[in-house]
Formats: structure tokens, sequence, C-alpha cells
């Protein structure tokens, strides 16, 4: 059965892979000038099936160093279900051409399986999911130079790095935290049904997905999450970037909570400047219209023009 499995996984990577081929990325170590940009939630996927457990061309060097235009690196963190180069296949080339010191890590796959199971992270529990990204930041910061970091979460990359800020000393080391469809009130915030459910079952394991049920409200985790009242820590810059077409965090608004007095807070939905984008939970992570959104949250002093064009859901 676990053989099975295991198969079904690779076979429905290689699906989405196909799905997404594009031109050819460069080996392992292989410099070009400049990287191919495929602005599609599944770009990453063909590199992961050719190179499996790499990193994408342009990713975790550890020998960049930050420029003065953009003095910070930015770490990448996938959502569930995701991993360094299947989440990030249209934001790796687009930061690194750009200048970027850009970092991915996969967090939170479950230990002891094989791959594809090393490439699908997110599943553990999310206290360890933020372990692992406490030790990558210092990683990032030691090798770069550099005091803090940026970071570009989706879904759950939004909710757990808050985890690492409060409790486990990230806090003075992340300048900016930009969220694609985060889930600050949870998935079902608001409804009182949803919350007595986290109540009773968000520390429970999941079948496959271990720290799942942190993310519904109410749960113990999300309750750190939450601890002093608020999602934010004082001194982050936060931008949240969610779509009204989001079917896994509902109600979307779950993701767009003001700041409170002394926070530093923006809140942008895709479809306010846009009624052609229809980004579902995945498609937002992969249009250029977000990508082009993040751009100018990481650095607001030189805008880039964000286009209204057609998205449709699932790639972007």
């Amino acid at each position: 059965m676990r053989k099975l499995f295991v198969a079904l996984c690779a076979a429905l990577l290689a699906a989405l892979g196909a799905m997404a081929a594009g031109p050819a990325d460069a080996a392992p170590g292989q410099s070009q000038e400049r990287l191919p940009e495929d602005y599609n939630f599944f770009a990453g996927i063909p590199y992961e099936l050719s190179h499996p457990g790499g990193d994408l061309p342009g990713a975790n060097d550890w020998n960049c160093k930050p420029s003065p235009e953009h003095p910070r690196p930015v770490v990448l963190v996938h959502g569930t279900g995701g991993a360094k180069t299947t989440n990030w296949g249209a934001y790796v080339p687009m930061l690194r051409n750009r200048g970027y010191c850009v970092y991915a890590l996969t967090y939170g796959a479950l230990p002891g399986l094989p791959w594809p199971f090393t490439a699908i992270g997110g599943m553990d529990r999310q206290d360890i999911s933020a372990k692992q990204l406490s030790r990558f930041v210092d990683k990032v910061r030691a090798s770069s130079g550099a005091e803090t970091v940026d970071l570009v979460g989706h879904s759950q990359g939004t909710y757990m790095p808050t985890y690492y800020l409060k409790h486990l000393g990230g806090k003075g080391k992340v300048t900016k935290y930009v969220s694609i469809a985060p889930l600050w009130r949870g998935t079902g915030g608001g409804d009182p049904t949803m919350t007595a459910i986290g109540e009773a079952i968000g520390a429970v394991p999941m079948p496959f997905c271990v720290g799942c049920g942190g993310m519904l409200p109410g749960s113990p985790m999300h309750k750190k999450i939450w601890s002093g009242g608020s999602p934010y820590v004082k001194g982050v810059d936060y931008t949240n970037i969610s779509t009204r077409y989001d079917e896994l965090v509902v109600p979307y608004t779950s993701g767009q909570v003001p700041g409170r007095t002394g926070e530093k807070v923006k809140n942008i939905v895709v479809q306010d400047t846009c009624a052609q984008d229809y980004s579902d939970h995945l498609a937002i992570a992969g249009s250029r219209r977000t990508a082009y959104m993040v751009l100018n949250a990481l650095d607001p002093e030189n805008p880039v023009k964000v286009p209204c064009e057609f998205v449709p859901p699932f790639t972007g």
C-alpha cells in the first residue's frame, strides 16, 4: 500500500509538471544572466521532478551578498503541501532577476519518508516547522551578513512564521512580512461552530497533515498565533494579499485583519483593482499581478506597474 501511495504521489507531480512544462532550466550550479520567468503556480514542479530535493536556479545561493538597493535577503515560505521548488517557480526567478538574494526552504515534511514526500511540506506540527524556519533564517543571516530578512509566505507559510516571531525569538530578525492568501483568523474564522471544532480537535494530529488542525480558529496553535490579542508583531511591516475567490481560506477576509495602534499593516484584495483576476487559493501564488504586488511590498520606493489582466483560477 505504501509503495502504491508513493507511486501515485509521484505520478501526480509528473502530471502537474507536464501542465507547467516550459523552457528547460539550467542544471544545478550552472550560471545564467537572466532566469526565465513563468507566472504559473505549477512552474516549479518540472524542476523538482528532474532534480528531486534540489534548489530552483537562483535560490539558496549561499555566496549571495545583498545589494544596497535590496539590502535584505528574501525568504520564501511555502504553503501546506508545497516545497521550496513546487511553490515558488514564479517567484525565485522574478526576485533573482531583480537583484534580490532569494532563499527557500521546505519545512514540515514528515520525517522518514522517501521522495516525493520530501517535497510535500507543511505536514508536520507547526511548532516543529517554526523551529526549522528559525534555523534557516539564522543560516541566511549568517551567510549574507544581513541583520534581518524579509519573509514572503503563501497559505500556511503566512501563519506558521508568526509562531517563530512570537515564541522562538524571531522578533528583530524580520523586517517585512508579505502574506499571499493569509489566514490570520483561521479558515472558518468568525464562525462559532468552526471555533468550537478548533477548540475540540485543533490539537489532534490529522492523517498525513499532522498540524493542519492548528489552522482552525480556536485551536491551541491559533491561540498562540493570536497571543497578545493580535497576529502581528510591532516593528514588522506587514502586507496581506487576498482573493475573494479563495476556496480554502473561508471567508477570505480571515486574512484581511487590520492593524492596531503601533502595528504597520496593509491589506490588499486583488479584485479591488482588477475584476478580471479570478485567482483562487493556488493561482494567487502564481499570477503576475500578485507577484508584482509582492515586489511593491518589498520595495515600495521603486514601484512596478501591476497590470490588470485575466488571471485564471488554479494556475494563475
